[in-house]
């Protein structure tokens, strides 16, 4: 095993894939979570037929075009899930004409617009839609020009650097505004940076963790002890978690000597349909050696991947009290 830092940047992510690809040959790269990340490195582990398992919310990484070998899998629900979870929670927040930033970005501008197209096609209203650039020392302009039109509540659909500066310029217009926004933007740098009565009320959609789950049980574990707080409130862990035991039981399944192809066959097998359930790779490598299907279900989600190998995870809506997450109510599926 081999780890690079992709500094959450494309050049350097870039730079980390070809020195596992060329140098020391991988079969399959894990945990990468910018969509500009993954978008970058697939190229790389398309041409050298190495698997890619990813946190990443861009829907152009399920695109034919760009995962054309199907060797890229993704953990975390795409852009198109989170639109219908931000959809949901609006309707459920009573919004009427809600307004929505977003960050011109290769995840977030896609959320932002599958939010509109699912909202306006329900015959909702938008008071305004404002897409702002990254990188800005303020974004007064683009937050003013939403403010004018009088919306019911603003969608927010961006990460936490440009987040905590959209809130920090409401906060000063002293304005009693609902928010929404993606738990990625809503992180604990957010919070710590603008404090408890900046953020209180804000309400924030994510994905979370498959408690229920015997593999959810093996994870937390050995997360509480490596890092001396719950499981529960880091369902990235609990995705790169399941990448190892779904990418070591693929492996299995495919047998000794299988190459990045032959591996990305098994992970469906192993993962998705009408198998003995499992929560760990022991067990399913014990039903494999007895020529058993398995169904491995995730600490993070069920990993049921779809046919453009994209996972359904459940959301929930979440209520910031006192700088910290409230769970408020969970968010359907399909």
């Amino acid at each position: 095993m081999f780890a690079e830092d992709d500094q959450t940047t494309p050049n350097a992510a870039v730079l980390a894939a070809k020195k596992l690809v060329e140098v020391h040959k991988v079969q399959a790269i894990l945990g990468t979570w910018a969509s500009g990340v993954s978008l970058a490195v697939m190229p790389i582990t398309n041409d050298a037929g190495v698997i890619l398992m990813h946190t990443s919310g861009a829907v152009a990484l399920a695109d034919p075009k760009v995962n054309a070998k199907k060797l890229g899998f993704r953990y975390q629900g795409s852009s198109k899930h989170l639109s219908r979870a931000f959809a949901r929670t609006a309707k459920q927040e009573g919004f009427k004409r809600p307004a929505v930033l977003a960050l011109n970005n290769p995840a977030t501008q896609p959320h932002a617009d599958g939010f509109r197209k699912l909202w306006l096609g329900a015959g909702g209203q938008l008071s305004d839609f404002v897409v702002y650039e990254p990188n800005r020392p303020s974004y007064r302009s683009e937050l003013q020009q939403v403010l004018r039109s009088k919306p019911d509540g603003i969608i927010l659909s961006g990460y936490s650097p440009d987040a905590i500066i959209v809130i920090r310029d409401w906060f000063q217009t002293g304005l009693n505004t609902k928010w929404v926004m993606p738990g990625f933007a809503a992180n604990a740098e957010f919070m710590k940076a603008l404090g408890n009565e900046a953020t209180e009320g804000i309400m924030v959609v994510e994905s979370v963790v498959n408690e229920g789950a015997p593999a959810y049980k093996g994870f937390a574990a050995r997360y509480e002890q490596a890092m001396g707080k719950p499981a529960s409130g880091n369902v990235y862990a609990a995705m790169c978690y399941d990448m190892v035991q779904v990418l070591a039981l693929a492996v299995e399944a495919a047998g000794p000597n299988a190459g990045g192809a032959a591996i990305a066959a098994k992970v469906h097998e192993v993962t998705t349909g009408d198998g003995q359930a499992v929560g760990s790779f022991a067990q399913g490598k014990a039903l494999l050696k007895q020529g058993k299907r398995i169904n491995y279900e995730g600490a993070s989600s069920s990993v049921d991947f779809d046919d453009e190998n994209d996972t359904d995870p459940t959301f929930n809506a979440f209520v910031i009290k006192s700088g910290a997450w409230q769970r408020a109510y969970a968010i359907g599926r399909g």
